[in-house]
Formats: C-alpha cells, sequence, structure tokens
C-alpha cells in the first residue's frame, strides 16, 4: 500500500512539474511581426518541412495612408541541417503573393513574392522567433521592385 500511494505521488510530481515538449514544426502558430509590414503573423505547417506563411498588417508609410493593409501568404521550404547548433535554426525559403490595399488616394496593388528567412526554435518552447527578406515583383497599379522584410514571433497551438 505504502509502495502504491509513494509511486502514485512520485507519478503525479512527474506529470505536474513536467514541461510538454513543443513542436514549432508542425500544426498552427499565430503572432505579431515588425517592419514591413507590422501586423499579424501566422503559419500553417503541411508537413514536416513546408508551411504556408501568413500575414496582415500595415506597409511601410501607411501612417499618413489612412486604411492602407498589406496581406500576403508564402509556401516555404525549411532546411534544418544548414546550421549546425545545439538549438534548431531552419533556413527557410519561398514564393508566394502580396495584396497592399488601396486607401486616401492609394491604388491597391498586387505582387509576387519571393522570400528567404532564418527562424529560432528555442528548446521546450511553442514559439518561434523568425527575420526574413522579401523582394517583390509589383504587378499593379505600375509594375516595378520592392523589398519586404521583417522579424517576428509566434506561439504554436498544441
Amino acid at each position: 500500500m505504502k509502495k502504491g500511494l509513494l509511486f502514485g505521488m512520485v507519478l503525479s510530481t512527474v506529470v505536474i512539474f513536467a514541461k510538454p515538449v513543443a513542436a514549432q514544426d508542425r500544426g498552427f502558430g499565430i503572432g505579431i511581426m515588425f517592419g514591413a509590414p507590422t501586423g499579424l503573423s501566422a503559419k500553417l505547417w503541411t508537413s514536416r518541412v513546408n508551411a504556408f506563411d501568413f500575414g496582415l498588417g500595415l506597409p511601410l508609410g501607411s501612417e499618413n495612408g489612412g486604411s492602407r493593409f498589406h496581406f500576403h501568404m508564402d509556401y516555404l521550404w525549411h532546411s534544418f541541417n544548414v546550421i549546425s547548433s545545439t538549438e534548431r535554426f531552419p533556413i527557410y525559403y519561398g514564393f508566394g503573393g502580396r495584396y497592399n490595399g488601396g486607401g486616401n488616394g492609394y491604388d491597391g496593388s498586387f505582387g509576387i513574392r519571393g522570400v528567404i528567412g532564418i527562424a529560432w526554435f528555442p528548446h521546450s518552447t511553442p514559439i518561434d522567433i523568425f527575420a526574413e527578406l522579401a523582394p517583390v515583383l509589383q504587378l499593379t497599379s505600375s509594375i516595378g521592385l520592392g523589398l519586404e522584410g521583417g522579424v517576428g514571433i509566434r506561439y504554436f497551438f498544441e
């Protein structure tokens, strides 16, 4: 009886104080990003190396633009073996699209994005921290090249 009680107490203590293994490379995460754009960031993993990345926010220079907004969606590939470390620092790259909404005399524009970045998946936490650059080929309202990028953090739900 005493052994059973002691085993139950030890097992309960382990369960209560054990940290769950966090998985930043699967599921769905949401957070914030700063840069171009500044706003919300989300990521939806489709496999162990692929994910969709979403951003919704304000483009650079929108402080005086009132109702302007930015939306992008990219499809990403992750390389986990590029940086050798005890931490996980995947390099990622991909492509997608971007829409900047108009407002106050600004025409909306659509562009094609390429993206390259690096993420940090801290051990035993459900977060990722990232930095990325995204060259953009703007197709409307006028053709041109641009560069977007930023840093951010996301929380992943288990």
